[in-house]
């Protein structure tokens, strides 16, 4: 393997055979590599432009993480690759930064589906460049709770690049730096960023616009990414490095083996970044052990009184730990009851957790962030997926008002220690579909029609709950037999499908806003006779409907 997780190499011979080794054991334990495309540019970077081009890079000649995935796959080919499992294994991706991906993937599907981007390659492109944004470290809305900058591109040892942004997006108004987990250097972002969370703002520090941002870029022109040429010449086009494609070809090979969510803050974080400090090194130095492309300046004089001439000291001064009143240990919930709502109602049970310090007691300031998962379009109040907010002096805190939408069944909401690598507390939610207990037509005309005719008259009926409007409610009619133990009827009156074809039980059928609902055309068929109409809602209500098939009077 290369080295350890964190260390950011410096492009050279040395580096790039120790990857080109891995990746060869890596091909021998995983199956055939993909053949890499040649660049014809050796293992250097060159000067990052504003379009993706062979000769114009997106990070910047930035620096990146050489270190190469585990030989040992995460699942067995052919298995599930959204398993649901919690972890901090190298396969397991952050939620957020995970949903980033996959949401870039489906948007560039729909806009340039001749391009096929995998998700797989933005994780790749993510974990080499960022650690897949600090092991998740993001906010509910995806936006890195600090900036991301590479080093300072003033010509020493990376390349030189004037500022273009006046500082707006790395804070530096002399020169550029890469921003964002994706690196975008500021330039190239202002062609290329993109708005993938829908906020109005296009935010290279924000995963899901940098992913979306990056995908665009990596299909540029004509690219087909399911083409190894294609696919090789896009990586090189975002950092212009043998070395860099077969670090990104490793990584996009062994997420496509299989992969798995784990919470924002807990994936598995270099060591430089863990504590979410700038992954970058100090601006103008070497970002890896090995020496800088051009000499450090002299350090400063040692102080009178001998010492060490290196103004900062080799290793860094001890802290004391924190205290046990101050150190989280545990989040758990706080009471919550259960969470039950009917389809478009507001759940009357707020959720609410508590966090505990090592001591067993309440701690006050702790970061929590609610996101609801799974199939459903339930939201918190203002329409969020996710919120983040801070516990009390009681160490509690309640998530805002959840509101059901029109899916019915069952989902999650997690809440997690913002940043933490604590388990989750999972909630199961349930929405149950709206219900009626009574309905009764809005009319009592003589429903009537002679034998192969249509009834003239439509059927129109009203639900209502507890004596209010019933909207939304779903409603079966059936034509039935009489008797004690009513079936569908075989003859008599009856629907039609939208092929034209006679049918006699008419489902998913809902009440409108008022809680009406006009149900289709009725036919009669050459039988002559009365008959009954049920219709019933969810909830119970029933009411039967006499209708009549007679010829017309001489």
């Amino acid at each position: 393997m290369a080295a350890q997780f964190g260390r950011r190499l410096r492009r050279g011979a040395t580096t790039t055979a120790v990857a080109a080794v891995a990746v060869a054991a890596l091909s021998a334990s995983q199956g055939p590599g993909a053949v890499l495309a040649s660049d014809g540019g050796g293992g250097d970077q060159r000067t990052a432009g504003s379009a993706p081009s062979d000769d114009s890079v997106a990070t910047g000649n930035s620096p990146y993480y050489t270190d190469l995935p585990p030989l040992v796959t995460p699942n067995k080919p052919g298995t599930s690759t959204n398993l649901p499992i919690t972890g901090t294994a190298e396969s397991g991706i952050p939620a957020s930064v995970l949903a980033a991906y996959k949401k870039a993937q489906q948007s560039i599907a729909s806009s340039d589906a001749a391009c096929r981007l995998p998700w797989q390659l933005l994780a790749a492109i993510g974990k080499v460049e960022s650690g897949q944004a600090r092991g998740g470290r993001v906010d509910a809305n995806g936006t890195t709770f600090s900036p991301i900058l590479g080093p300072v591109l003033n010509g020493q040892g990376f390349a030189m690049i004037k500022d273009t942004d006046n500082g707006a997006y790395d804070g530096d108004s002399t020169h550029d730096r890469a921003v964002g987990p994706m690196q975008f250097i500021p330039s190239t972002w202002a062609t290329w960023g993109q708005d993938g969370n829908d906020d109005g703002r296009k935010d290279p520090n924000n995963i899901y616009d940098a992913a979306l941002a990056a995908g665009h870029y990596l299909c540029a022109g004509s690219r087909d990414l399911s083409l190894a040429a294609d696919l090789d010449r896009a990586v090189l086009s975002y950092n212009h490095s043998n070395e860099y494609l077969r670090t990104v070809r490793s990584w996009f090979d062994y997420y496509k083996r299989g992969t798995h969510e784990v919470p924002d803050g807990t994936g598995v974080v270099p060591p430089s970044l863990d504590g979410g400090t700038d992954p970058s090194p100090d601006p103008g130095t070497s970002p890896s052990p090995t020496p800088p492309a051009k000499p450090k300046p002299d350090p400063k004089p040692s102080k009178p009184g001998g010492g060490s001439s290196d103004p900062k000291p080799s290793t860094p001064p001890s802290t004391p730990p924190p205290k046990p009143s101050q150190t989280l240990a545990d989040l758990e919930n706080a009471g919550t009851g259960a969470l039950t709502a009917t389809a478009g109602d507001a759940f009357a049970e707020r959720i609410k957790v508590r966090a505990e310090n090592s001591l067993g007691g309440p701690l006050a300031k702790v970061s929590v962030t609610f996101t609801i998962a799974g199939d459903t379009d339930a939201r918190f109040e203002g329409g969020k997926s996710a919120v983040t907010l801070t516990t009390g002096s009681d160490g509690t805190v309640t998530a805002p008002v959840l509101r059901a939408g029109e899916t019915t069944g069952e989902f999650t909401v997690r809440a997690i220690a913002t940043g933490r690598s604590l388990p989750a507390v999972a909630y199961t939610a349930t929405v149950t579909a709206r219900q009626a207990d009574a309905i009764a037509r809005t009319d009592d005309k003589a429903l009537t029609a002679a034998p192969g005719a249509e009834f003239a008259d439509a059927v129109e009926v009203k639900a209502t709950y507890k004596g209010a409007i019933a909207s939304g409610v779903a409603v079966t009619a059936t034509m039935i037999t009489d008797g004690d133990t009513p079936a569908e009827n075989d003859k008599g009156p009856y629907f039609k499908d939208a092929d034209g074809n006679t049918v006699r039980t008419l489902t998913e059928l809902k009440t409108d806003a008022d809680g009406t609902l006009r149900l289709p055309k009725i036919y009669a068929d050459d039988t002559a006779g009365t008959y009954k109409l049920r219709l019933t809602t969810e909830g119970g209500a029933t009411v039967v409907i006499e209708l009549t098939v007679e010829a017309p009077a001489a």
